[in-house]
């Protein structure tokens, strides 16, 4: 059947709705007090990935910054399936937000008094970076500024608290990178902006243990490593070691595995992608192609327009 939004579909507060016409008031605490948690989960070839363990990292999140909206997590898996039906796209890139409203005037001016609500939205697959920089590798560099302590915001819980991120992503802009990596009070790897880093040692992988979201796709490299006979730890990364690694690469939702050859000055690999890189790369998306951890989309259930 043919698509009702193939530009991309939303859903706000129990309502559906194309893409474009989704908004919330300016006066929402999610807006103006960044008080919002959320979760990226893709399709492709018209399968969610690992949509389970994205539900269980979202309610998670929800109940640690206290937003739980109505819906249940059955809710939720239903409302992303009925997104991606009424876009008819077999490769998306599906966000869901629980965002705080703002307390009613005649309340005290507390979060307890906003009712928290879902924000959902799917729109074509999108890339964290074009495929030319996927095929030739990410430059990176050392962010001069700390990534937020996790005493202070807990990056197991995705958030919005990005100023960290996004002054080092202006930083890596104008030292003509694509990308930076952010590093701990103590000056260790933690991860970059929608990505966890993994360095590469004499055969041996590594990636950092404390200061980062344990993404999806993390897991399922460390899965990876595990079924390709790869050594891989997950402890802390000092920066020296990322410095003198023989191999860096990042995972991410949006692109699986993606190398990288250049950090700050050096270039690694002969500036492409090294061969545990280039292993690990193939077998995420041949696994995936092969239905790993896939849940199908039923197309055929879409539902009339509201």
């Amino acid at each position: 059947m043919d698509a009702m939004w193939p530009a991309g579909a939303a859903y706000i507060n129990g309502r559906f709705m194309p893409v474009g016409e989704a908004t919330i008031p300016v006066t929402e605490w999610g807006y103006r007090r960044s008080d919002v948690t959320y979760d990226v989960v893709s399709v492709w070839d018209g399968a969610f990935f690992r949509l389970e363990q994205h539900l269980n990292r979202f309610r998670a999140s929800m109940e640690y910054f206290r937003l739980v909206p109505r819906e249940s997590d059955g809710d939720i898996r239903a409302m992303l399936h009925e997104l991606v039906r009424r876009t008819g796209l077999r490769e998306a890139y599906v966000a869901m937000d629980c965002l705080r409203g703002s307390a009613p005037t005649n309340l005290r001016r507390h979060p307890i008094n906003a009712r928290p609500y879902l924000l959902a939205y799917a729109v074509p697959y999108v890339w964290l970076v074009p495929q030319e920089i996927r095929e030739q590798g990410m430059h990176v560099i050392i962010a001069s500024n700390p990534r937020i302590p996790e005493q202070c915001v807990n990056p197991r819980a995705k958030n919005f608290h990005w100023a960290d991120m996004t002054r080092a992503m202006f930083e890596a802009e104008d030292k003509g990178a694509h990308n930076p990596v952010l590093l701990d009070l103590e000056g260790n790897v933690t991860e970059g902006p929608g990505f966890n880093v993994f360095a590469v040692t004499n055969g041996k992988v590594a990636t950092p243990d404390r200061g980062v979201l344990e993404g999806i796709t993390r897991g399922a490299v460390i899965e990876l490593c595990e079924k390709l006979g790869l050594p891989c730890e997950v402890r802390t990364v000092p920066l020296e070691e990322l410095r003198n690694a023989d191999e860096i690469f990042i995972s991410s939702t949006a692109g699986g595995v993606v190398g990288v050859t250049r950090l700050d000055g050096r270039i690694l690999s002969n500036d492409r992608p090294g061969p545990v890189t280039a292993k690990l790369r193939d077998a995420y998306w041949r696994f995936r192609r092969e239905g790993w951890c896939n849940e199908p989309i039923d197309y055929a259930m879409a539902v009339a327009a509201e």
